[in-house]
């Protein structure tokens, strides 16, 4: 199968599952048809992190935030750390950010605020934004409707899992909608009727490395981002085009929204 080109544009390089594989994972990055990485933070060490493998890999940028999840353990001087790395020359997003109903990791208006941040600064910087969602659709929906009411968005919901109405919603908002390994799954019919009706401009894969392996490597640990043309696959199947046609169009996409990718 001949691959134009594929951005992933969310993996978690930085995990330490990665750390004495990192070169290899690369390699077969590259080998797989990936033109590029956007790898993504969760605090504000693992950002600082995230910008460090940036440097060393060409084919990596990297993305600089606080996790909601992570928000209850970030020191007062965490978030400055993250607006002092996010004018760095390898960073070309803030996030991931969002909110998470799901996990009782923080206190949930402090994830209201740590978004809100991330909102603000998105705005103030230019730099687009990546937003985690989970059991917290109508929440998400609340704070991006007052977040435009301020002025344009330009984000994208990140391993997508929500509803029509949701996607239709996020998209009228201007966000773009990105798929990771979960579309994939045998149960995920819902979830491919929905990325079958993303708008072509819009539309974006990931991986989510190191969680979220797609089909046939579900089980698989870790997840990697080669592993990505497995979900471009199915997205290309349930959407009717070829592989390579949804690679070069995702590909466009994340330089359109990522537009500080080298």
């Amino acid at each position: 199968m001949e691959l134009l080109s594929v951005i992933d544009t969310h993996a978690h390089l930085d995990d330490e599952q990665f750390d004495d594989i990192r070169d290899d994972v690369i390699s077969r990055a590259k080998e797989a048809g990936l033109v590029r990485i956007v790898s993504v933070g969760t605090t504000a060490g693992s950002s600082q992190k995230t910008v460090q493998i940036a440097r060393q890999f060409d084919i990596i940028s990297a993305a600089v935030g606080i996790q909601p999840n992570y928000c209850a353990e970030a020191k007062a001087s965490d978030w400055d750390l993250v607006r002092q790395l996010a004018g760095g020359p390898t960073v070309v997003a803030l996030g991931e950010t969002g909110l998470d109903r799901y996990w009782d990791h923080a206190p949930f208006e402090l994830q209201q605020e740590f978004f809100d941040r991330h909102l603000r600064l998105s705005q103030s910087s230019g730099l687009p934004f990546i937003v985690h969602m989970r059991d917290c659709s109508d929440d998400i929906l609340v704070m991006l409707r007052e977040a435009h009411g301020r002025g344009p968005l330009k984000g994208v919901m990140h391993s997508f899992t929500g509803d029509s109405a949701m996607a239709s919603e996020c998209l009228d908002l201007g966000m773009y909608i990105s798929f990771a390994g979960m579309v994939t799954y045998k149960k995920s019919d819902d979830l491919r009727d929905v990325a079958a009706s993303i708008p072509q401009d819009r539309i974006l894969v990931e991986t989510d490395s190191p969680y979220l392996p797609p089909h046939p490597r579900r089980g698989v640990r870790p997840n990697e981002p080669g592993l990505v043309v497995h979900t471009l696959e199915c997205l290309a199947e349930c959407r009717g085009v070829s592989v390579s046609e949804l690679g070069t169009t995702t590909t466009e996409n994340a330089r359109r929204l990522f537009d500080r990718l080298p």
